[in-house]
């Protein structure tokens, strides 16, 4: 075994001192692992970039295509100064990593964000056995627990549906990576043309190339025909609101697809007309289950509700502790 932690937190974030890397780096580094493209995980201006396959074209499209960048498939292993790094699937969105770091026996897993249920649009979650598992708590409270994908998919068509009956334009608000390709992978798409917003349409892109299949999509701005809008699914991210081709719009009902709308405020604050509670992260329950499977009897928190989510393990004899 290792006489110091294999793994460090410091001011620029996860760090291992013996093979000389960092996970998911708050500040500019030589060596970065990245878990996954969303923009608080994966930041410009590292030397060198290691993430999984599928999240190349993603971090070329956000960082530049011109980043040192070097590919993992899950479960292939990499000696970094004698350590041993692996990915494996974190069922957050495309190419989402949970990173396993092994030396003398010891084993560490930093999961990134990552999410149990299921969803089409990348690899599910794979547990993965540790001593220390590095979790993320951004909905660790006991009052989030999701409903099943299946029955919130089947809530959005019938409000598509209805809606397109109507003349009601159906404008979805949804994060342009992950959250925005899981919602046109999941929605019947005989109901009506879906458009996107540009910044969706140029992810939704990374995603065709990396092989997911997505129904036919269109960018919004390069609509000439409102009448197209009155059928149309829109899924764009909330700064969608202030752009012109809302204005063209006659009649619209505004969604919101997050895990946020499962609180009342979350919808209050979103001023939409409608919530559908669906989220690209574990609830209470996935976290648990996460911690439990992997077998490990350190977990550090981070990201969300994390002292109460360590008191909670504390309670029930693991070594935890919080990390900001």
């Amino acid at each position: 075994m290792t006489t110091h932690p294999l793994l460090t937190y410091t001011s620029a974030g996860i760090y291992c001192e013996r093979g000389d890397f960092y996970i998911d780096p708050r500040r500019v580094v030589d060596k970065a692992i990245i878990t996954h493209g969303h923009s608080d995980h994966s930041r410009s201006g590292m030397k060198h970039y290691l993430c999984h396959t599928d999240s190349e074209h993603i971090l070329r499209q956000r960082l530049g295509k011109k980043i040192a960048l070097q590919t993992l498939r899950y479960r292939e292993p990499l000696e970094m100064n004698g350590v041993r790094v692996s990915l494996h699937p974190a069922g957050h969105l495309l190419g989402s990593a949970q990173v396993r770091v092994e030396y003398g026996g010891e084993v560490w897993v930093a999961s990134g964000d990552y999410a149990l249920l299921p969803d089409a649009t990348c690899e599910p979650f794979e547990p993965v056995t540790c001593q220390t598992f590095i979790t993320e708590t951004t909905f660790g409270l006991p009052i989030y627990r999701w409903p099943n994908p299946h029955d919130v998919f089947e809530s959005i068509n019938r409000w598509w549906r209805q809606n397109a009956a109507d003349g009601v334009t159906s404008v979805m608000y949804a994060y342009s990576l992950g959250k925005a390709q899981r919602v046109m992978g999941g929605v019947d798409a005989s109901i009506g043309p879906i458009l996107t917003h540009d910044a969706v349409e140029k992810i939704t892109a990374c995603y065709r190339k990396s092989g997911v299949a997505l129904p036919k999509t269109r960018c919004v701005d390069r609509i000439s025909d409102p009448k197209i809008f009155e059928k149309a699914l829109i899924i764009t991210p909330s700064s969608g609101k202030n752009a012109g081709w809302m204005e063209q719009c006659r009649h619209v009902s505004i969604a919101f697809a997050s895990g946020w709308m499962h609180l009342r405020k979350g919808r209050k604050n979103s001023s939409v007309d409608r919530g559908f509670v669906l989220s690209d992260h574990a609830d209470w329950d996935g976290i648990v289950k996460a911690i439990t499977l992997s077998g490990a009897e350190t977990v550090w928190a981070t990201h969300g509700s994390t002292p109460h989510f360590v008191r909670w393990l504390q309670e029930r004899g693991l070594n935890a502790e919080l990390i900001s």
